[in-house]
């Protein structure tokens, strides 16, 4: 397989955001389909070598081109000192802002007949929301979402990403968790979906995808939602990090997406 190093794209849209970072990992024949890929990390990390370079050499190996984001987070300095309760930092809407710019951006280099997103953890948060707010050149053909964290107001709220997201001051915003529970804004125009966590999900809490199944089945969004009974959280596809059962979703999405583009 092919791997050229960065590209660093300037915004189409606003002058006051800065260049994205994007990792190119090309298959060795050229390919119809691209994806990018959002690593998990609560919105404060990137999670880049399992939930990053590890899918995208996945993706090559069946023959899809694959673009690592490196998109703006909290950062670590911020989860240990709280400094955004006194300066803003990143938060939301720049993961959103940068997630569109890619897509964009991968567009526009007119190689692909279909753009997708997959994500992983605060990742699939990212790539669902790309999926419910975006438009145009924006929008992604498709949605793969692995163990998400979905809602911002629910029960089963993974805490520490809505921090991540929406900084000190507005987590405790309701206005700005409701806007940002996906389960809540799901429309039948939503590009399709490929959703898939485990059970015994130690980290963010199985009851989010499962508000997002009910969300697209409602809206009869056409999607995929395949739950194993184990299998943990932040395996990507690097299977040593995982139990067999869960080791099948990959396969699980290439069929899926074969069926969808055919």
């Amino acid at each position: 397989m092919k791997r050229l190093v960065i590209i660093a794209m300037m915004s189409a849209f606003s002058a006051a955001l800065p260049a994205i970072s994007l990792r190119e990992f090309l298959p060795s024949q050229p390919a119809e389909t691209a994806v990018i890929v959002c690593p998990g990390g609560s919105y404060f990390w990137l999670g880049t070598h399992t939930e990053g370079d590890s899918v995208a050499r996945s993706l090559n190996q069946a023959g899809i081109a694959a673009y690592v984001l490196k998109y703006r987070t909290g950062g670590i300095f911020s989860f240990v000192t709280h400094s955004r309760l006194l300066f803003r930092g990143h938060q939301h809407p720049m993961p959103l802002q940068d997630v569109q710019e890619a897509i964009q951006q991968v567009r526009q280099l007119r190689r692909y007949r279909r753009v997708g997103v997959m994500g992983f953890s605060a990742g699939g948060h990212l790539v669902l929301s790309a999926g419910v707010f975006g438009s145009g050149e924006q929008r992604p053909d498709f949605v793969a979402s692995c163990y998400p964290v979905v809602t911002m107001s629910q029960p089963c709220v993974h805490k520490r990403s809505r921090r991540g997201l929406l900084g000190e001051w507005r987590k405790y915003s309701q206005t700005m968790r409701d806007s940002l529970s996906l389960e809540r804004h799901v429309t039948a125009d939503m590009p399709p979906v490929f959703l898939m966590n485990c059970v015994d999900d130690p980290v963010v809490d199985y009851h989010n995808s499962v508000l997002m199944d009910s969300a697209l089945t409602l809206h009869q969004v056409p999607h995929r939602y395949v739950q194993y009974r184990t299998g943990g959280h932040g395996f990507g596809t690097t299977w040593s990090k995982t139990t067999p059962e869960a080791s099948h979703w990959f396969d699980e999405f290439l069929n899926w997406l074969h069926k969808l583009v055919n």
